[in-house]
């Protein structure tokens, strides 16, 4: 076993990432890489500020999911100027909800730029990060952050033509990776619906007053998935934050 623990943890200044990040950093021997747009932002910033763990330290490094280049910048930033050699735990929770128009209204520009950042963002981290993963002393985890607003069986009944779509497509991405790549464990990660600034916003649209799980419940049980899941039980599936394989 590693002495340390890598995780990559994209989106990690806001919501369900910096929660992430918090969850993992106050573990000892960790070492976390908050990957965000603005390292510089004060939610970056803050960061610093986190408890940490015995023999735990942050990393934070500029991370764009709409930029392909920048992952693969992130993953040469980690081995030439950190002395990462590995990864252990990548977790692609960078992602975009911002419109939400019914099938008959939507455009294709909104649905193409939700499938530039949730689709080939998350694509393009793995491509980056498959060397790392795969140089991993333990079992390696890839995990892409879906939603119920992608299920075919139990979508939600609100507009939601291009954030929705953009989620049902990443899934298959999701399952093929973890079939082609017998070593790596990958699932898709259903946090629910969360009550973080974008999931807020997106549930005021629906005329609701906020989303409906707070973000602490929903974070302990991601966290709890993440560090207790197996290739056999979870690889190729869809689970919810309470550990429940979903049906697509």
């Amino acid at each position: 076993m590693s002495s340390s623990t890598y995780v990559l943890i994209t989106g990690g200044n806001r919501g369900l990432g910096e929660a992430l990040v918090t969850r993992f950093l106050a573990q000892p021997n960790r070492t976390v890489i908050a990957a965000n747009r603005d390292p510089n932002h004060p939610t970056s910033k803050a960061l610093d500020l986190l408890p940490k763990g015995e023999g735990s330290r942050l990393i934070v490094v500029k991370y764009d999911a709409a930029v392909e280049q920048d992952a693969f910048d992130v993953a040469k930033t980690l081995q030439t100027d950190h002395g990462i050699n590995h990864l252990d735990i990548v977790v692609a929770n960078a992602g975009i909800f911002k419109s939400y128009p019914p099938v008959k209204d939507v455009k294709v520009e909104q649905i193409l730029e939700h499938v530039q950042v949730n689709v080939f963002g998350v694509i393009w981290l793995f491509q980056a990060t498959r060397e790392l993963l795969k140089k991993s002393p333990n079992a390696p985890i890839f995990v892409p952050m879906t939603s119920g607003a992608s299920s075919l069986t139990r979508q939600p009944p609100v507009p939601n033509a291009a954030y929705g779509p953009s989620k049902a497509m990443l899934n298959w991405f999701g399952v093929k990776i973890n079939a082609e790549e017998e070593w790596l464990n990958t699932f898709l990660l259903d946090p629910g619906f969360v009550q973080t600034e974008s999931a807020n916003s997106a549930a005021r649209q629906f005329g609701m007053e906020k989303a409906t799980l707070p973000v602490d419940e929903a974070t302990d049980g991601l966290f709890r998935v993440i560090t207790t899941s197996t290739k056999e039980r979870d690889g190729g599936n869809m689970v919810f934050y309470t550990g429940e394989v979903l049906t697509w």
